[in-house]
């Protein structure tokens, strides 16, 4: 089940609502309007700006997929009924060691996924107050340690 798929441009919907199961199940710190501000973005703008991988179930519907774009893991989004199996480390083991990841950025707040990617190798490097839209939403900047 956890074999690394592509993704099609006609999936991206089904993307988006993996994303938001995801973001609903994680990310408790976000305001509704914000992750409806973010919805049309990550459909029309963020899924075609990156190299997209998924993992799927038996019957290959998307329940996780990342994104990559030089070298920075932009998207990791596991549905919530498949944490914790193991997909995550999946995808980013498939990202670090094909896709030449070495950094990704992270929420402050989300603190399950601090905590995974420090797990896996990564350590804080910066830290923003403001996420990257201007957002009270503070980012930390990891990186793969050498």
């Amino acid at each position: 089940m956890n074999e690394i798929d592509n993704i099609d441009k006609k999936e991206y919907k089904e993307v988006v609502k993996v994303w938001e199961a995801s973001v609903r199940a994680t990310h408790d710190f976000l305001k509704e309007e914000d992750i409806e501000y973010f919805k049309p973005l990550i459909l029309n703008t963020y899924l075609d700006a990156v190299e997209l991988k998924c993992v799927r179930d038996n019957n290959k519907k998307i329940i996780g997929f990342l994104g990559v774009a030089d070298q920075n893991l932009e998207m990791l989004f596991i549905h919530p009924d498949f944490r914790g199996i193991g997909i995550g480390k999946t995808l980013l083991d498939y990202s670090i060691g094909n896709l030449n990841v070495t950094k990704v950025d992270v929420n402050e707040q989300n603190e399950q996924a601090v905590k995974f990617y420090k797990h896996c190798g990564f350590e804080i490097k910066n830290r923003s107050e403001l996420d990257s839209y201007g957002k009270p939403y503070p980012t930390l900047y990891m990186e793969l340690k050498k």
